[in-house]
């Protein structure tokens, strides 16, 4: 059986980092959209992999760059909020989420496929010309 705990822990960081996002992080993120898509945590909840999504930024990478520098600083706010509920404030891993760019490729790649109905294939092979 898994257990409950490092998943309620990463909802509760996905949770509060989004809110801090919006309310505390306005000079670093700027005009841009971030969003935590997932939040990974080690089995001794020590770790957390937080995954991204950007929208309205022109570079992906550097917005990156200026989130890690200020990984002390996100911590800080964090467990400001969280110091009753966990005993450990986990350090934070900050990694771009590709999967909505991979999905939008995929259905660009899907759309130019030119797939015969079924209907076709089946007339042709009973109805020969």
């Amino acid at each position: 059986m898994e257990n409950k705990r490092p998943k309620q822990i990463a909802r509760q960081i996905q949770k509060d980092l989004g809110e801090i996002f919006q309310k505390d992080l306005k000079e670093v993120i700027g005009s841009s959209f971030v969003t935590i898509t997932d939040v990974q945590t080690t089995p001794d909840l020590a770790i957390a992999r937080i995954y991204l999504s950007f929208m309205m930024v022109e570079n992906k990478e550097e917005l990156l760059e200026k989130i890690k520098d200020n990984g002390k600083k996100i911590r800080g706010l964090f467990g400001n909020r969280v110091r009753n509920q966990f005993r450990i404030v986990p350090n934070f891993q900050f990694y771009i989420d590709e999967t909505a760019e991979y999905a939008q490729k995929m259905d660009e790649l899907f759309s130019t496929l030119d797939i015969p109905s079924e209907e076709t294939d089946l007339d042709e092979e009973i109805y020969p010309n």
